[in-house]
């Protein structure tokens, strides 16, 4: 009997499998603009690969984009408000999303990020990675990206 191996590979939002008789495009990613669309922002709100929908990192804008005053607290609060809305925007919620990506300007607020963060999920949390940078985009305190995923 034949064992099959199957490597996947993304490449350029295409899924790849190669397995001993060649290589096939599986599926394509299919990318969505979000309300910022056509302010000169060089990438998509989200991608979806199957079930998978990837958003891009979100910060505490308003409908202007202009970062709301109050620093960590009220921009992760209005932070957490965009990615719902973009999440509703592909008839999702929050709780379909499965993994976040949280940057932060400083570190040290992580303690007040978590407070507000857990206002918008509830147990069981999504799996979550955070880390602290030396800067953000517009100068923003916090940053996050999810992966959220279609109900079968």
């Amino acid at each position: 009997m034949n064992r099959l191996t199957v490597s996947i590979y993304i490449v350029l939002g295409v899924f790849l499998f190669t397995n001993s008789t060649g290589t096939y495009a599986a599926e394509i990613a299919r990318y969505d603009d979000g309300p910022f669309a056509g302010m000169g922002y060089p990438f998509s709100e989200s991608a979806r690969v199957g079930n998978l929908l990837f958003l891009a990192g979100q910060i505490g804008e308003d409908a202007d984009g202009n970062l709301v005053p109050g620093g960590i607290q009220a921009e992760a609060e209005q932070m957490m408000l965009n990615i719902e809305a973009a999440l509703a925007r592909r008839g999702l919620g929050m709780k379909d999303v499965v993994k976040c990506t949280v940057f932060l300007a400083d570190i040290a607020e992580w303690g007040a990020f978590n407070e507000i963060y857990k206002k918008h999920f509830s147990h069981p949390y999504p799996a979550r990675s955070a880390l602290g940078a030396s800067g953000l985009a517009a100068n923003a305190r916090v940053e996050m990206e999810c992966i959220a995923g279609y109900p079968d």
